[in-house]
C-alpha cells in the first residue's frame, strides 16, 4: 500500500513562503529551495534590525541632543547629568526633537539644567 502524503499542506506551506519571496530577485522568487533559503535569512534579519533600529534611534537622538547643547556651551554628558538632577524627566526622543525643530524651547530646558 502506497504512504499517503499530506500534500495539503505542504503545498500551503510551500505557498506561504514563496509568497513572502514575493519581489525577489531572480530564482530567489519562485524556485522552492532558493526561496525558502532566502526568506528564512529574510525573517533573520527582520528580527535582528528591529533590535538594531532602536540602538540606532537612540545614537541618533544623542548626537542631535549634543549638537544642540554644544551650542549653548555644554557637553552632552555634562547636560544629561545635569538634567536629572534638575528633574527634568523628558526623554532623548524628546530633547533631540525639541533641539531640531524647536530651538528656543530646547534653550529654555538647557537655561533650567543651567540654573538648576
Amino acid at each position: 500500500m502506497p504512504r499517503s502524503v499530506n500534500a495539503v499542506a505542504s503545498r500551503a506551506r510551500r505557498k506561504r513562503v514563496l509568497k513572502l519571496a514575493k519581489g525577489y530577485f531572480g530564482r530567489r522568487k519562485n524556485v522552492w529551495t532558493v526561496a525558502k533559503n532566502a526568506v528564512e535569512k529574510g525573517l533573520g534579519y527582520a528580527y535582528r534590525d528591529r533590535k538594531q533600529k532602536k540602538r540606532e534611534f537612540r545614537k541618533l537622538w544623542i548626537q542631535r541632543i549634543n549638537a544642540g547643547v554644544r551650542q549653548h556651551g555644554m557637553s552632552y554628558s555634562a547636560f544629561i547629568g545635569a538634567a536629572s538632577k534638575a528633574g527634568i524627566e523628558l526623554n532623548r526622543k524628546v530633547l533631540a526633537d525639541l533641539a531640531m525643530n524647536h530651538p528656543e524651547a530646547f534653550k529654555a530646558v538647557v537655561e533650567k539644567v543651567k540654573n538648576a
